[in-house]
């Protein structure tokens, strides 16, 4: 009871907290410290901000959102929807607007202990992504033991997965890459499976028309309708400041209200794509053993490699734990070893995302009674980005 009272206010601060940055700094033009060109922040916002569980979970939750009476006012595509898509990134916006605009005046997430706080937050959380991963291989890759239980194999495949993505964050041009590719292979796999489905235009058109169940009610997926959309919340919160503070420095000149914009609709776009072709396959029983269950791995295998190398990136970065400082053969082993570990503790149920969901409530308060009690009037005098930032974009050397 006390964690849904935690979700519920995070949520409505959150919102609360969008709607003034929106209102105040409407056209606010907001230059991360490596901006890049629209495409390439989206790309890199969508493949670092979702994980396996996109690729993963959708298959497996159409049939219990059917059946479960809080979700009666709406199909399930839309449920589903509703958990992933639209509304749920403004989170992402207030996060990366935080950390564009407001965290260099402020610099509340430099104090040592929320500093060390935040840290925990994001290896906890890439932990967790992998365990996901872990947990859902059996069901995709069933010629792989007996289709339910982990076997060494998979115990294998996470480990070379998290290999590489401690690898690929050794440089950012590999997370950049990255990015793009994985981008390009989500719309192959959505390409594919359509054709094999054959659905066409008008299957296609007739069941994504069920979304729009989702924003006739809208407001209902604002505050948790169950214990399992509390688990998404959470897991969104969990995820939402490293995101944001990872995705900042690649924002790219865009005012306020077009960032919101941008994080609102142009994610959602192939999540409503995505959505549609796998639910065209729930209702009409199509199986997806063989070939398109391997290629659902290797788009989930790059999303996991795309998730963790932006969050390894980001906590090393912090703790000053980079390759520089230790060399890239200790950096490497060190990710990985604590990564490993930490997973094997998340799949045993050891440790649990809602736990981080909370604490990451509870960072938004403190960050926000921070700034009221000493940097209130700094904050609200801001009118332009820092001045080593505030410059003309088209002029800024831009990553490609």
């Amino acid at each position: 009871m006390l964690l849904e009272y935690i979700l519920s206010f995070g949520v409505l601060l959150a919102l609360g907290l969008v709607a003034f940055f929106v209102v105040k700094w409407w056209n606010l033009r907001c230059v991360g410290v490596t901006p890049v060109h629209l495409f390439t922040f989206i790309a890199i916002l969508f493949t670092s901000g979702l994980d396996v569980g996109l690729i993963m979970f959708p298959l497996t939750e159409f049939g219990g959102y059917a059946e479960e009476p809080a979700y009666a006012f709406a199909n399930p595509l839309a449920i589903e929807f509703g958990f992933w898509g639209f509304l749920i990134w403004a989170f992402y916006f207030l996060t990366a607007f935080y950390f564009c605009v407001i965290e260099p005046r402020v610099k509340f997430f430099e104090i040592p202990l929320v500093k060390l706080i935040n840290n925990v937050v994001i290896i906890g959380t890439c932990a967790f992504t992998a365990s996901l991963f872990l947990i859902y291989l059996p069901g995709y890759l069933p010629e792989v033991g007996d289709g339910e239980s982990v076997v060494t194999t998979f115990y294998v495949i996470v480990f070379v997965v998290i290999l590489a993505a401690a690898y690929s964050s050794t440089d950012l041009k590999y997370v950049r890459i990255l990015s793009v590719g994985s981008t390009f292979l989500f719309l192959a796999l959505i390409l594919g499976m359509w054709v094999a489905a054959g659905m066409g235009f008008t299957g296609f058109a007739d069941t994504g028309s069920n979304i729009g169940a989702y924003f006739a009610n809208l407001h209902k997926f604002v505050l948790p309708l169950t214990d399992y959309h509390a688990f998404y919340l959470f897991w969104w919160f969990a995820w939402s400041i490293m995101i944001g503070q990872f995705t900042s420095r690649f924002v790219g000149g865009l005012k306020t209200w077009q960032l919101l914009a941008a994080l609102l609709i142009f994610p959602s776009i192939p999540l409503a794509i995505w959505f549609t072709v796998l639910y065209y396959y729930h209702l009409n029983g199509i199986s997806t053993a063989g070939i398109t269950n391997i290629a659902m791995v290797i788009v989930g295998v790059t999303f996991v490699i795309n998730s963790l190398d932006s969050l390894i990136r980001l906590y090393t970065d912090n703790l000053n734990m980079t390759v520089e400082r230790f060399g890239k053969a200790i950096y490497v082993a060190g990710n990985v070893v604590l990564l490993f570990v930490l997973t094997l503790l998340f799949q045993s149920q050891w440790l649990q995302i809602q736990w981080i969901g909370a604490v990451v409530v509870g960072l938004y308060l403190a960050c926000v009674v921070y700034i009221l009690i000493t940097k209130r009037q700094e904050v609200l005098s801001i009118d332009s980005m820092p001045e080593d930032r505030d410059l003309d974009f088209h002029k800024v050397e831009t990553v490609h």
